[in-house]
């Protein structure tokens, strides 16, 4: 029988987790038990008593806890603090854009820099709350397929905590997210394939290999940890939002996360304002949820021959598909694509014009933003927020070919000249 919903196993950590819930159906399913997916083979979802953990905790109390995603654990379902498998994940900061602001005729440009995170991505925090979920509930071993960043955070956690993790990814994914796999302990290999086709070697290999499936949203707790965006993102801005969000968009997890994050923090009180406008990013090379957004459709088509620079959205088919459009039109959002030359222009221009350097998914979302102005979607007065979802220093950058030799005269009018 599961403990009650407030129960406090380890004496110093509060939880609120009542159930977990289908995506589709509704259907409830028990808490402190290891699930994939729902019988209707969809997500499943954590649910809380609210009511309880608005009673529980004070937003000045949750401002005098150290800057860290720990700092929420009331609205996280991990209960003994033992069970925490942390590598200190920082509250990410909101990097001001400026200079681009004015040049855009846009009221204020925030960044939510996930770079900053352990792994140098966003994928930190999901794996964070989801290994931990599974060291709690006794997993031994996982595997997952992944473009580069998700498996890294893989590795790292499984093996802080002593999890066997097995990794797949696409053959061109890059060389440095292969090494980094490796360096952390994971087993991976590449497949010729892209990342679903290495998602069905994870599923087929369940039952041979009794390992956990940790892919994107066929586990619960992924959201969970993704989540934390979102509530981040609100008490930085004073428990209010901005008027939209430009998120990249490739499984999803993490614009899932954020709305749900929101919808729990209005239903205790805590927003002072409406939602934002969630807008999904994808690259016009793998844009399956804009194709059916723009189509009306609740479900998205595979995306045949999916490419573009931006790899870690580069997924040709998501699970969570309907929940990513139900949240982008509940919002009043939508969805926008941009080709590989604009993102590449667009993470030039950031790093000139505001000298932040931004991976490709990140620069897809300004990419996306300057079309959003010229169609009038974003106002003069908006204040908009973009992900940055991971570090653009695992990715080649354009080479640089001039030199000079000291033993010959410097030229220095050719310097200046650039």
């Amino acid at each position: 029988m599961s403990p009650p919903a407030n129960a406090n196993l380890s004496g110093d950590r509060p939880t609120f987790t009542s159930h977990l819930e289908c995506s589709t159906t509704g259907k409830r399913y028990p808490a402190d038990r290891l699930h994939g997916l729902s019988a209707a083979g969809k997500p499943l979802l954590v649910r809380y008593d609210l009511a309880a953990l608005a009673q529980a905790l004070s937003k000045e109390t949750l401002a005098a806890r150290p800057a860290d995603m720990w700092r929420y654990r009331e609205f996280l379902p991990v209960r003994q603090s033992e069970n925490i498998v942390s590598l200190g994940e920082p509250m990410t900061p909101l990097v001001s854009l400026p200079i681009c602001a004015r040049a855009l005729g846009v009221g204020e440009i925030l960044v939510k820099d996930e770079s900053r995170l352990p792994t140098g991505s966003f994928k930190a925090r999901g794996l964070c709350l989801a290994v931990s979920m599974a060291k709690e509930l006794g997993v031994s071993r996982m595997a997952m397929p992944t473009n580069g960043n998700a498996g890294a955070a893989l590795a790292a956690y499984a093996s802080r905590c002593g999890i066997e993790a097995y990794v797949f990814c696409p053959e061109d994914t890059p060389d440095v997210n292969v090494r980094e796999i490796a360096l952390q302990g994971a087993k991976v290999w590449k497949v010729n394939g892209l990342i679903h086709d290495c998602g069905k070697i994870v599923g087929e290999g369940k039952e041979r290999m009794d390992w956990f499936d940790i892919s994107t949203l066929k586990e619960p707790y992924r959201i969970e940890g993704k989540k934390t965006m979102g509530l981040e993102l609100a008490e930085q801005l004073g428990w209010n939002v901005p008027d939209a969000i430009f998120y990249p968009t490739g499984g999803g997890t993490g614009l899932i996360g954020m709305w749900k994050a929101f919808a729990e923090l209005e239903e205790i009180g805590w927003l002072d304002e409406e939602r934002p406008n969630m807008v999904c990013v994808q690259a016009s090379g793998c844009a399956p949820i804009v194709k059916a957004w723009q189509d009306g459709a609740d479900h998205a088509e595979l995306w045949p021959d999916a490419h573009t620079i931006a790899a870690g959205i580069r997924v040709p088919v998501a699970l969570g598909d309907f929940m990513i459009l139900a949240a982008v039109r509940e919002s009043g959002g939508y969805a926008i694509a941009a080709p590989d030359s604009e993102i590449a222009a667009a993470q030039q221009e950031v790093a000139t014009r505001d000298g932040l350097l931004m991976g490709p998914e990140g620069a897809t979302t300004y990419a996306a933003l300057r079309r959003a102005v010229g169609e009038g979607r974003v106002g003069r007065g908006d204040q908009v927020v973009l992900f940055n979802c991971g570090t653009s220093l695992k990715y080649p950058m354009p080479e640089v070919a001039r030199f000079i030799d000291r033993h010959q005269p410097i030229d220095y009018d050719a310097i200046a000249a650039g």
